[in-house]
């Protein structure tokens, strides 16, 4: 899409704020991608189909990458699963509706792991999509999330647009939600960790029985990721893909228990005490490994290792603790 010859395109990130928007504006202003548009939430209420058209009609984006989501681990998607299904449901379905309508040459969806069966067989192949009951704790994000590829597919099959999906999966790094209720595990262990340590605490309570295995990779990969499947020739994605099965998996290609990941961010952050398991509380999914074979044929791969973007991570929320809510 881009060969650093002559003015780039007009890149639209949505969700710019949040963790892996962040990460792909980053990376494209690390490339000289082009002219990045971003509107924060004050300026631009993507669940306000009105404002979301008018904003459209204004900047007239050529590429527009859908980062925008509201997210949260287990706790937050049993407490809050109306607003999860409903605002997730209302951006992809303003977003990618007003690209189609403003002529945006290619959008990038990006949507989740958990679109998965609860008890798909591992890995998690993109074929495995919509054969099976889903993860109860988290079944409304999920479908809305399947709703965003469904729509991107089916505006293709109909009107002929270039509409892509990714599906990452569990992603952690700079820019993460570090709040003990609303966190994923990794900010949520990295919190309770340097918490104990600066307390010495003798112990840390981690949820559940630590038996679950989970696929972590680090967010500057998913955004190298993303703008590698942004940038791929039309033809070369469609090999890879189906029509009404487009989505790519984006992964480490590997996962590790959550008492294994328990002990190596109680190394990183320096934590010498117990660890101890509330065995009362849900595990969720047994298992979330992503087949990322199509990726792979493509020529990607992440390069960040667990250890090393765990390390990275801690030191981020070192240099940041003093702005995170308590």
């Amino acid at each position: 899409m881009f060969d650093g010859s002559g003015p780039g395109p007009k890149i639209y990130v949505a969700g710019h704020r949040g963790m892996v928007g962040a990460a792909i504006c980053r990376r494209l202003e690390a490339m000289g991608a082009g002219e990045i548009i971003t509107r924060t939430h004050a300026e631009l209420d993507l669940t306000d189909q009105a404002a979301v058209e008018h904003f459209f009609s204004e900047t007239r984006p050529d590429q527009v990458y859908l980062a925008a989501a509201k997210v949260g681990g287990i706790w937050a998607n049993n407490t809050y699963p109306a607003e999860f299904i409903y605002e997730n449901l209302m951006m992809e379905a303003n977003i990618i509706g007003a690209a189609h309508r403003h002529g945006v040459g290619r959008l990038l969806f990006l949507g989740s792991s958990c679109i998965y069966p609860r008890l798909a067989e591992q890995p998690m192949h993109e074929r495995t999509l919509l054969t099976g009951a889903l993860e109860a704790t988290n079944e409304p994000y999920a479908i809305a999330k399947i709703a965003g590829i469904k729509l991107c597919e089916s505006f293709n099959r109909q009107y002929g647009t270039d509409f892509r999906s990714v599906m990452p999966t569990n992603l952690y790094g700079p820019g993460d939600n570090f709040d003990l209720e609303k966190s994923h595990v990794i900010p949520a262990l990295i919190r309770k960790f340097d918490m104990a340590k600066a307390a010495s605490a003798p112990a840390v309570e981690v949820w559940g029985t630590g038996t679950p295995r989970r696929e972590f990779l680090h967010v500057d990969d998913m955004a190298a990721a993303c703008v590698f499947v942004m940038q791929l020739d039309r033809e070369a994605y469609r090999q890879q893909t189906e029509p009404m099965l487009s989505h790519i998996n984006v992964g480490a290609g590997d996962d590790v228990t959550i008492a294994e990941l328990a002990r190596t961010v109680g190394e990183v952050v320096g934590y010498d005490g117990e660890i101890q398991f509330d065995t009362t509380k849900p595990d969720g999914t047994p298992r979330k490994l992503l087949d990322v074979s199509r990726l792979r044929a493509l020529g990607w791969e992440a390069t960040i290792g667990l250890k090393e973007g765990l390390q990275g991570t801690y030191e981020w929320f070192l240099q940041h603790r003093g702005d995170l809510r308590a």
